[in-house]
């Protein structure tokens, strides 16, 4: 069976397991925006993008699904940290941190189109078993919704949203922006006129 060796690879020091698990997870992102294809994300491919044999990838992880799993995980929790940043530097007012929270949601999906559609499905999702659990699939983009379900209850607080269930209305705004978001990801015959993403915000979010 070839290894690290029979790649040219330097095998990392003993202890640094942790650091080829990161590599693998930076080279199958950097496949999957490469070619916007979950299917091109291989263990073959990844383990020749950072020079191991394929069977090392199996120390990390049990196949393919649980790595590409891995990978939108990590898409998640910077989906996240995109927004809070957005609506961090929005400044004091929570309308303005509400709309900058989705317009960075809306970024976050041009600026990385194959991460974004392996983020909310594709060949990769798996079979359930005992890691890849329904409750880990369905805590996917916990974090992201929250900061949009948090902002948008400061808007109803501060009286700029006459949203009487701030809970439900931040599914459909994160709805709404999921809509566009693919549309513009999937043709470039876009139905709406410039800014409809702001109209669109207004009337989910019942901003007044």
């Amino acid at each position: 069976m070839p290894n690290e060796r029979d790649t040219g690879r330097t095998r990392n020091p003993r202890g640094e397991g942790g650091r080829l698990r990161e590599e693998i997870l930076a080279a199958a992102a950097g496949l999957l925006n490469e070619t916007g294809d979950s299917r091109a994300v291989t263990l073959r491919a990844v383990a020749r993008s950072v020079g191991i044999a394929a069977p090392s990838i199996y120390r990390h992880f049990d196949g393919q699904p649980a790595m590409m799993l891995a990978v939108v995980e990590q898409d998640f929790a910077a989906l996240e940290q995109s927004l809070r940043a957005a609506v961090d530097a929005a400044g004091a007012e929570p309308r303005a941190q509400l709309v900058a929270g989705c317009q960075a949601y809306l970024t976050f999906a041009v600026e990385h189109p194959g991460s974004y559609r392996a983020m909310f499905g594709g060949e990769w999702i798996p079979e359930l078993d005992e890691t890849i659990t329904e409750d880990r699939l369905r805590s996917l983009g916990d974090g992201s919704m929250a900061v949009i379900r948090e902002a948008l209850g400061r808007c109803v607080q501060d009286g700029t949203s006459s949203s009487d269930s701030p809970a439900d209305d931040a599914v459909a705004l994160w709805l709404g922006l999921h809509g566009i978001a693919h549309q513009r990801a999937s043709t470039r015959i876009f139905i709406g006129p410039d800014g409809i993403e702001d109209r669109m915000i207004g009337a989910l979010a019942h901003l007044v």
